[in-house]
């Protein structure tokens, strides 16, 4: 028995950083995503300089869906700010990995379309990670 327990909490130590996710690394693999999206504070700061063609991305882990000023969004993602949604982390990660598919799942709509056309393969919990760590300063 003290056999199986130790083995068991030996496995999952050693398995628990696989499941981590790392901001540097996120960092690093936001450059995919800087073709599209900045990332600039209310002041001004750059702190990713990068396209406008999607929306800014300051600040986007708890901030309701489809909402940037200005921005204008796909009727999806109007669908999704209407509805509450609210962006987390694992539902960020979703997101990049399949837009369509989300909003899809999400409204129940399969015809809801974004305008983001590029999916993310690997690292998406890392990125979503990252975006949490150049959010606002919780109050």
């Amino acid at each position: 028995m003290k056999t199986t327990l130790i083995g068991a909490v030996l496995g999952a130590a050693i398995a628990f950083p696989a499941f981590a996710q790392d901001v540097a690394n996120g960092e690093k693999e936001f450059r995919k995503c800087k073709a599209c999206h900045m990332i600039q504070s209310p002041a001004g700061e750059d702190i990713v300089k990068g396209g406008k063609v999607g929306p800014n991305l300051y600040g986007v882990v708890g901030r309701a869906a489809g909402s940037v000023e200005g921005y204008k969004y796909s009727d999806a993602l109007l669908e999704l700010k209407d509805s509450g949604e609210v962006w987390t982390e694992a539902d960020l990660a979703a997101y990049m990995t399949d837009p369509n598919k989300f909003v899809q799942e999400k409204t129940g709509d399969q015809s809801a379309r974004t305008k983001m056309t590029f999916k993310l393969n690997k690292n998406q919990a890392d990125v979503a990670a990252y975006l949490a760590s150049v959010a606002p300063a919780a109050q």
